[in-house]
């Protein structure tokens, strides 16, 4: 007959209580990872807060780029604590929140303008107007020369290059543009990665594209954006801070935000998180090219936060146009 001794007794027992322990370690771990995915033209802004946060002593955050939509389907599924938006959250992924049990904080955390560009080897195209763009954007058109957008322009191939549907930039350029978000020609280069779009631009000199204005900063030697008209006989309009923070440069000016799983934000590594962009808000975004608020705009928005205004100020629709003031003072439904 085996018989087990005390001391092998007291190392099974020292064994169990190491495996035990360290199951709850990697629980605790795993427990303090912050995750956030969501959007390609909110990821540079989020990515710096993350790095910083974690420079500071901060909790690991992991920062995915499925695009706006794509983000929004793992946040309202409980897959990730905060999602980043180039958009408001629509109403089937509110609906998909609500059927979880999700309930967010929607925080608005800078503005975007969204760039409509071309090669340098482009030497015509130093402008577009709203319903140029509207004719070759939208579904079923058959402009595909640069010929057919206006009278003067030479007879070269239009290639166009663009933000896949799962994008929030892919939402927002839509509805403004073409008048009904998600309706937009199908037979152009789509990429949920802006710096795809970067580079298909870049190397065709017929080609046009469009996405959010930091990656325009990070390549003006090898893209060139164009001015906007926004109506008949008004002066085009650059994508600059200035323009995007005064609403001039319309209808692509935009704001960003992040959307926090309120369950989530009850975690003392979340809230610090937040606690930590929006105290800083100002100097992350500037160092990833985007354009700020005014700081007091954050400290305004974390008091929000910390007040518990859970829900969107949105019907689940895009509104175009908003001010700074108009996000941080309506009403959350």
């Amino acid at each position: 007959m085996y018989r087990v001794t005390f001391s092998q007794v007291a190392k099974i027992a020292a064994v169990s209580t190491i495996a035990i322990s360290s199951a709850f370690v990697s629980a605790a771990n795993a427990q303090s990872v912050i995750k956030m995915d969501g959007s390609s033209t909110v990821f540079p802004v989020m990515e710096r807060a993350a790095s910083d946060f974690q420079k500071s002593g901060g909790s690991r955050v992991t920062v995915g780029v499925s695009g706006t939509g794509g983000g929004f389907k793992k946040f309202c599924n409980g897959d990730t604590d905060i999602s980043n938006a180039s958009r408001p959250i629509l109403q089937k992924e509110l609906d998909a929140c609500r059927a979880k049990g999700i309930s967010f904080f929607e925080l608005p955390i800078s503005y975007d303008g969204i760039v409509v560009v071309v090669s340098p080897q482009n030497t015509w195209a130093k402008d577009l107007t709203v319903d140029e763009l509207k004719r070759i954007w939208a579904p079923g058109s058959q402009i595909k020369n640069w010929s057919q957008v206006r009278k003067g322009f030479p007879n070269v191939p239009l290639k166009l290059f663009g933000p896949g549907p799962a994008s929030g930039t892919f939402d927002y350029f839509t509805e403004a543009i073409v008048g009904k978000s998600k309706s937009s020609r199908t037979d152009y280069t789509p990429s949920e990665d802006d710096n795809v779009l970067v580079r298909g631009v870049a190397g065709d000199r017929g080609a046009l594209g469009y996405f959010g204005k930091s990656y325009l900063e990070a390549n003006t030697s090898r893209i060139r954006a164009v001015g906007i008209i926004a109506k008949a006989g008004a002066r085009p309009v650059m994508p600059s801070d200035t323009t995007i923070q005064n609403a001039t440069y319309q209808p692509l000016s935009r704001p960003m935000f992040i959307y926090v799983n309120a369950k989530a934000a009850k975690r003392p590594e979340v809230k610090r998180f937040v606690t930590y962009f929006f105290n800083n808000g100002s100097k992350i975004v500037k160092q990833a090219r985007y354009t700020p608020f005014a700081q007091n705009a954050y400290s305004q928005i974390l008091a929000n936060f910390n007040k518990n205004k859970v829900g969107t100020i949105f019907g689940g629709t895009v509104d175009i146009g908003l001010t700074i003031g108009e996000l941080i003072s309506r009403e959350t439904r």
